[in-house]
Protein backbone atom coordinates (compact mmCIF):
# COMPACT_ATOMS: atom_id res chain seq x y z
CA UNK A 1 0.00 0.00 0.00
CA UNK A 2 0.96 3.62 -0.06
CA UNK A 3 1.49 5.62 3.10
CA UNK A 4 2.82 9.10 3.98
CA UNK A 5 6.45 9.04 5.44
CA UNK A 6 8.72 11.47 7.61
CA UNK A 7 12.18 11.68 6.62
CA UNK A 8 13.61 14.81 7.78
CA UNK A 9 11.96 18.25 8.72
CA UNK A 10 9.83 19.62 5.50
CA UNK A 11 10.64 16.14 4.12
CA UNK A 12 7.12 14.43 3.78
CA UNK A 13 6.89 11.38 0.61
CA UNK A 14 4.54 9.15 0.35
CA UNK A 15 5.28 5.90 -0.23
CA UNK A 16 5.00 1.78 -0.56
CA UNK A 17 4.88 0.21 2.45
CA UNK A 18 3.95 -3.62 3.30
CA UNK A 19 0.17 -3.80 3.34
CA UNK A 20 -1.07 -4.42 7.24
CA UNK A 21 -2.40 -7.95 8.01
CA UNK A 22 -3.77 -9.31 11.20
CA UNK A 23 -0.82 -9.92 13.53
CA UNK A 24 -3.34 -10.65 16.56
CA UNK A 25 -6.38 -11.92 16.76
CA UNK A 26 -8.04 -8.50 18.45
CA UNK A 27 -6.43 -6.78 15.55
CA UNK A 28 -8.54 -5.36 12.69
CA UNK A 29 -7.32 -4.18 9.36
CA UNK A 30 -8.64 -0.90 8.33
CA UNK A 31 -9.09 0.89 4.55
CA UNK A 32 -9.05 4.15 4.87
CA UNK A 33 -11.92 6.55 3.64
CA UNK A 34 -10.88 9.80 5.37
CA UNK A 35 -7.85 11.21 7.07
CA UNK A 36 -6.26 14.64 7.57
CA UNK A 37 -3.40 16.42 8.97
CA UNK A 38 -3.13 18.14 12.22
CA UNK A 39 -1.79 20.74 13.70
CA UNK A 40 0.51 18.83 16.12
CA UNK A 41 1.78 17.19 12.89
CA UNK A 42 3.44 19.76 12.15
CA UNK A 43 5.59 19.91 14.72
CA UNK A 44 7.73 16.79 13.55
CA UNK A 45 7.53 18.33 10.30
CA UNK A 46 9.11 21.34 11.62
CA UNK A 47 11.86 18.95 13.51
CA UNK A 48 10.85 20.36 16.91
CA UNK A 49 9.37 16.94 17.84
CA UNK A 50 11.81 14.10 16.98
CA UNK A 51 10.69 11.70 14.55
CA UNK A 52 13.05 8.61 12.83
CA UNK A 53 14.05 8.76 8.58
CA UNK A 54 10.36 6.81 7.41
CA UNK A 55 8.17 7.03 10.09
CA UNK A 56 4.77 7.10 9.77
CA UNK A 57 2.52 9.92 10.70
CA UNK A 58 -1.38 10.46 11.03
CA UNK A 59 -3.26 9.78 13.94
CA UNK A 60 -6.70 10.91 12.66
CA UNK A 61 -8.96 8.25 10.42
CA UNK A 62 -12.16 6.45 9.70
CA UNK A 63 -12.93 4.09 7.48
CA UNK A 64 -14.09 -0.08 6.12
CA UNK A 65 -13.02 -2.89 8.49
CA UNK A 66 -11.35 -5.10 5.40
CA UNK A 67 -10.21 -8.17 8.09
CA UNK A 68 -10.95 -9.10 11.41
CA UNK A 69 -8.80 -10.92 13.97
CA UNK A 70 -10.34 -14.15 15.27
CA UNK A 71 -11.57 -12.56 18.69
CA UNK A 72 -12.70 -9.27 17.70
CA UNK A 73 -16.51 -9.34 18.65
CA UNK A 74 -17.84 -5.68 17.93
CA UNK A 75 -16.88 -5.41 14.46
CA UNK A 76 -17.35 -7.38 10.43
CA UNK A 77 -15.46 -6.68 7.55
CA UNK A 78 -17.68 -4.00 5.71
CA UNK A 79 -18.06 -2.19 8.90
CA UNK A 80 -17.67 1.92 9.04
CA UNK A 81 -15.69 2.62 11.81
CA UNK A 82 -13.63 5.67 13.59
CA UNK A 83 -10.69 5.46 15.18
CA UNK A 84 -9.74 7.63 18.04
CA UNK A 85 -6.32 9.12 18.11
CA UNK A 86 -5.08 6.80 20.36
CA UNK A 87 -5.52 2.63 20.99
CA UNK A 88 -6.80 1.19 23.56
CA UNK A 89 -7.37 -2.14 25.06
CA UNK A 90 -10.66 -0.76 26.15
CA UNK A 91 -10.32 -3.34 29.82
CA UNK A 92 -7.89 -1.85 31.89
CA UNK A 93 -8.77 0.59 34.95
CA UNK A 94 -7.96 3.72 32.96
CA UNK A 95 -10.58 2.60 30.35
CA UNK A 96 -13.09 1.90 32.67
CA UNK A 97 -12.49 5.21 33.82
CA UNK A 98 -12.71 6.66 30.75
CA UNK A 99 -8.72 7.75 30.25
CA UNK A 100 -7.87 5.77 27.78
CA UNK A 101 -5.08 8.14 26.98
CA UNK A 102 -3.20 6.45 29.87
CA UNK A 103 -4.09 2.73 29.18
CA UNK A 104 -0.83 0.94 29.31
CA UNK A 105 -0.89 -1.28 26.56
CA UNK A 106 -2.54 1.57 24.39
CA UNK A 107 0.02 3.54 21.92
CA UNK A 108 -0.06 6.58 19.11
CA UNK A 109 -0.81 6.10 15.99
CA UNK A 110 2.38 6.48 13.64
CA UNK A 111 4.41 5.92 16.84
CA UNK A 112 7.60 3.17 15.70
CA UNK A 113 6.68 0.56 14.63
CA UNK A 114 2.50 1.19 14.51
CA UNK A 115 0.96 2.51 10.92
CA UNK A 116 -0.15 6.27 10.61
CA UNK A 117 -3.69 7.47 9.74
CA UNK A 118 -2.17 9.09 6.64
CA UNK A 119 -2.19 5.95 4.22
CA UNK A 120 -4.45 3.66 2.04
CA UNK A 121 -4.50 1.11 5.58
CA UNK A 122 -4.15 0.52 8.92
CA UNK A 123 -3.39 -2.35 11.38
CA UNK A 124 -5.93 -1.78 14.65
CA UNK A 125 -4.49 -2.91 17.99
CA UNK A 126 -7.73 -4.21 20.45
CA UNK A 127 -10.05 -3.16 17.87
CA UNK A 128 -13.11 -3.86 20.34
CA UNK A 129 -11.78 -1.54 22.89
CA UNK A 130 -10.50 1.02 20.60
CA UNK A 131 -13.15 1.91 17.25
CA UNK A 132 -16.51 2.97 17.16
CA UNK A 133 -19.41 1.91 14.84
CA UNK A 134 -20.58 4.31 12.15
CA UNK A 135 -23.72 4.71 10.33
CA UNK A 136 -23.10 2.14 7.38
CA UNK A 137 -25.06 4.72 5.36
CA UNK A 138 -22.73 7.65 6.22
CA UNK A 139 -20.37 6.29 3.89
CA UNK A 140 -21.84 7.56 1.15
CA UNK A 141 -22.57 10.92 2.63
CA UNK A 142 -19.53 13.29 2.07
CA UNK A 143 -20.12 15.93 4.13
CA UNK A 144 -21.42 13.64 6.97
CA UNK A 145 -18.32 11.53 6.48
CA UNK A 146 -16.27 14.61 6.55
CA UNK A 147 -18.10 15.66 10.15
CA UNK A 148 -17.65 12.15 11.57
CA UNK A 149 -14.19 12.30 11.01
CA UNK A 150 -13.58 15.22 13.69
CA UNK A 151 -14.41 12.29 16.01
CA UNK A 152 -11.38 11.14 15.38
CA UNK A 153 -9.41 14.04 17.21
CA UNK A 154 -10.44 17.77 16.88
CA UNK A 155 -13.65 17.65 18.12
CA UNK A 156 -13.37 15.61 20.85
CA UNK A 157 -10.32 17.35 22.30
CA UNK A 158 -12.17 21.10 21.82
CA UNK A 159 -14.94 19.19 24.22
CA UNK A 160 -12.06 17.97 26.43
CA UNK A 161 -10.76 21.37 26.66
CA UNK A 162 -14.40 22.59 27.68
CA UNK A 163 -15.09 20.35 30.28
CA UNK A 164 -11.87 21.13 31.35
CA UNK A 165 -12.45 25.29 31.40
CA UNK A 166 -15.95 24.57 33.38
CA UNK A 167 -18.04 25.29 30.63
CA UNK A 168 -21.50 25.92 32.29
CA UNK A 169 -25.14 26.99 31.14
CA UNK A 170 -25.10 30.65 31.31
CA UNK A 171 -21.05 30.64 31.32
CA UNK A 172 -18.25 33.53 29.54
CA UNK A 173 -15.98 31.56 27.36
CA UNK A 174 -12.50 32.96 26.47
CA UNK A 175 -11.11 30.59 23.61
CA UNK A 176 -7.14 31.32 22.87
CA UNK A 177 -5.98 30.12 19.51
CA UNK A 178 -7.81 29.73 16.13
CA UNK A 179 -6.42 26.23 14.90
CA UNK A 180 -8.97 23.37 14.49
CA UNK A 181 -8.91 22.53 17.72
CA UNK A 182 -9.66 25.81 18.92
CA UNK A 183 -12.69 26.35 16.74
CA UNK A 184 -13.86 23.07 18.17
CA UNK A 185 -13.77 24.42 21.69
CA UNK A 186 -15.92 27.18 20.41
CA UNK A 187 -18.68 24.45 19.14
CA UNK A 188 -18.20 22.53 22.43
CA UNK A 189 -18.62 25.63 24.44
CA UNK A 190 -22.03 26.53 22.63
CA UNK A 191 -23.11 22.96 22.70
CA UNK A 192 -22.68 22.86 26.69
CA UNK A 193 -24.65 26.09 27.24
CA UNK A 194 -22.29 28.95 27.21
CA UNK A 195 -23.53 32.73 26.97
CA UNK A 196 -20.86 34.53 25.84
CA UNK A 197 -17.85 33.11 23.65
CA UNK A 198 -14.96 35.14 23.16
CA UNK A 199 -12.52 33.91 20.18
CA UNK A 200 -9.26 34.81 20.21
CA UNK A 201 -7.67 34.59 16.66
CA UNK A 202 -6.08 37.18 13.83
CA UNK A 203 -7.34 35.52 10.97
CA UNK A 204 -10.87 36.41 9.46
CA UNK A 205 -11.61 33.25 7.42
CA UNK A 206 -10.77 31.28 11.01
CA UNK A 207 -12.78 33.94 13.09
CA UNK A 208 -15.73 33.47 10.83
CA UNK A 209 -15.72 30.13 11.37
CA UNK A 210 -15.75 30.85 15.38
CA UNK A 211 -18.67 33.27 14.71
CA UNK A 212 -20.66 30.57 12.43
CA UNK A 213 -19.78 28.24 15.30
CA UNK A 214 -21.24 30.32 18.27
CA UNK A 215 -18.48 33.02 18.94
CA UNK A 216 -20.65 35.76 20.13
CA UNK A 217 -17.35 38.29 20.07
CA UNK A 218 -13.49 37.83 18.42
CA UNK A 219 -10.05 39.88 19.64
CA UNK A 220 -7.82 40.19 17.21
CA UNK A 221 -5.46 41.36 19.34
CA UNK A 222 -2.37 39.94 20.92
CA UNK A 223 -0.30 39.64 24.33
CA UNK A 224 -1.41 42.60 26.93
CA UNK A 225 -3.70 44.26 24.53
CA UNK A 226 -5.72 40.95 24.41
CA UNK A 227 -6.02 40.84 27.56
CA UNK A 228 -6.93 44.32 27.87
CA UNK A 229 -10.07 43.74 25.42
CA UNK A 230 -11.12 40.31 26.77
CA UNK A 231 -11.32 42.46 30.26
CA UNK A 232 -13.66 45.27 28.78
CA UNK A 233 -15.93 42.92 27.25
CA UNK A 234 -16.29 40.65 30.39
CA UNK A 235 -16.71 44.36 32.96
CA UNK A 236 -13.29 43.76 34.27
CA UNK A 237 -13.72 40.37 35.28
CA UNK A 238 -12.30 37.89 32.73
CA UNK A 239 -13.64 34.27 31.46
CA UNK A 240 -15.44 32.19 34.03
CA UNK A 241 -13.82 29.43 31.72
CA UNK A 242 -10.57 29.51 29.21
CA UNK A 243 -9.93 27.25 26.79
CA UNK A 244 -6.28 27.26 25.78
CA UNK A 245 -6.13 25.31 22.40
CA UNK A 246 -2.24 26.78 21.58
CA UNK A 247 0.44 25.46 23.70
CA UNK A 248 3.27 28.21 23.84
CA UNK A 249 4.24 30.07 26.73
CA UNK A 250 2.54 33.37 25.34
CA UNK A 251 -0.93 31.24 25.14
CA UNK A 252 -0.95 30.34 28.52
CA UNK A 253 -0.07 33.72 29.99
CA UNK A 254 -2.99 35.47 28.16
CA UNK A 255 -5.11 32.08 29.25
CA UNK A 256 -4.14 32.91 32.89
CA UNK A 257 -4.74 36.46 32.61
CA UNK A 258 -8.30 37.12 30.62
CA UNK A 259 -9.45 33.98 33.31
CA UNK A 260 -11.86 35.44 35.99
CA UNK A 261 -10.63 34.98 39.67
CA UNK A 262 -12.32 31.37 40.79
CA UNK A 263 -12.20 30.24 37.11
CA UNK A 264 -10.61 27.46 35.00
CA UNK A 265 -8.49 26.94 32.46
CA UNK A 266 -9.16 24.14 30.07
CA UNK A 267 -5.64 23.46 28.04
CA UNK A 268 -5.05 20.87 25.14
CA UNK A 269 -2.55 22.93 23.50
CA UNK A 270 0.35 20.49 22.89
CA UNK A 271 3.02 22.29 24.73
CA UNK A 272 6.17 23.77 22.82
CA UNK A 273 8.50 26.91 23.45
CA UNK A 274 10.77 27.68 26.55
CA UNK A 275 8.67 27.79 28.97
CA UNK A 276 5.43 27.15 30.54
CA UNK A 277 3.50 30.33 31.04
CA UNK A 278 2.22 29.94 34.69
CA UNK A 279 2.73 31.30 37.49
CA UNK A 280 1.72 29.35 40.33
CA UNK A 281 1.61 32.40 42.64
CA UNK A 282 -1.03 34.19 40.36
CA UNK A 283 -2.99 31.05 39.83
CA UNK A 284 -3.23 30.63 43.82
CA UNK A 285 -3.95 34.22 44.55
CA UNK A 286 -7.17 33.91 42.20
CA UNK A 287 -8.19 30.95 42.99
CA UNK A 288 -7.49 29.30 38.67
CA UNK A 289 -8.01 25.79 38.47
CA UNK A 290 -6.01 24.42 35.78
CA UNK A 291 -7.23 20.77 33.94
CA UNK A 292 -6.97 19.28 30.75
CA UNK A 293 -4.01 17.46 28.76
CA UNK A 294 -3.88 14.59 25.83
CA UNK A 295 -8.16 14.32 25.28
CA UNK A 296 -9.40 10.91 25.89
CA UNK A 297 -11.60 10.97 22.71
CA UNK A 298 -12.44 7.54 22.93
CA UNK A 299 -14.65 8.31 25.70
CA UNK A 300 -16.55 11.34 24.10
CA UNK A 301 -17.18 9.63 21.05
CA UNK A 302 -20.57 7.99 21.80
CA UNK A 303 -21.60 11.06 23.42
CA UNK A 304 -20.90 13.71 20.60
CA UNK A 305 -21.69 11.11 18.00
CA UNK A 306 -25.52 11.30 18.07
CA UNK A 307 -25.21 15.17 17.95
CA UNK A 308 -22.95 14.98 14.58
CA UNK A 309 -25.23 12.38 12.85
CA UNK A 310 -28.19 14.64 13.43
CA UNK A 311 -26.39 17.63 12.18
CA UNK A 312 -26.87 19.16 15.71
CA UNK A 313 -23.24 20.20 15.73
CA UNK A 314 -21.10 20.21 12.34
CA UNK A 315 -17.44 20.24 12.82
CA UNK A 316 -16.76 19.88 9.13
CA UNK A 317 -16.05 23.88 8.11
CA UNK A 318 -12.95 23.25 9.83
CA UNK A 319 -11.32 21.38 6.83
CA UNK A 320 -10.83 24.15 4.40
CA UNK A 321 -8.36 22.23 1.79
CA UNK A 322 -9.03 18.67 0.31
CA UNK A 323 -5.78 16.71 -0.86
CA UNK A 324 -5.75 13.07 -2.55
CA UNK A 325 -2.73 10.71 -0.86
CA UNK A 326 -0.08 12.07 -2.99
CA UNK A 327 -1.10 16.03 -1.90
CA UNK A 328 -0.27 15.13 1.61
CA UNK A 329 3.12 17.09 1.30
CA UNK A 330 1.55 20.05 0.11
CA UNK A 331 -0.99 20.07 2.12
CA UNK A 332 1.80 20.26 5.06
CA UNK A 333 3.15 22.97 3.31
CA UNK A 334 0.17 24.97 3.02
CA UNK A 335 -0.44 24.40 6.59
CA UNK A 336 2.70 24.88 7.58
CA UNK A 337 2.16 28.53 5.68
CA UNK A 338 -1.26 28.98 7.29
CA UNK A 339 -2.81 29.26 3.58
CA UNK A 340 -5.03 25.65 4.95
CA UNK A 341 -6.64 25.43 8.27
CA UNK A 342 -7.16 21.64 8.44
CA UNK A 343 -6.53 19.53 4.96
CA UNK A 344 -8.69 16.54 4.81
CA UNK A 345 -7.20 13.49 2.78
CA UNK A 346 -9.02 11.04 0.47
CA UNK A 347 -6.59 8.10 0.21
Amino acid sequence: MRATTIHAPFDMRVEDVPDPVVQEPTDVVLRVLRACICGSDLWAYRGEAARQPGQRIGHEFLGIVEAAGSDVTGFAVGDLVVAPFVWSDGTCEYCAEGLQTSCPRGGFWGSVGSDGGQGEAVRVPFADGTLVKLPADAASDDRLLTALLALSDVLGTGHHAALGAGVTKGSTVAVVGDGAVGLCGVLAAKRLGAERIIALGRHTARTDIARAFGATDVVAERGEAAEAAVRELTGGQGAHGVIEAVGTEQSMRTAVAIARDGGSIGYVGVPHGSGTGLDLSVMFDRNIALRGGVAPVRAYIPELLPDVLTGTIDPSPVFDLTVGLDGVPAGYKAMDERTALKVLVKP
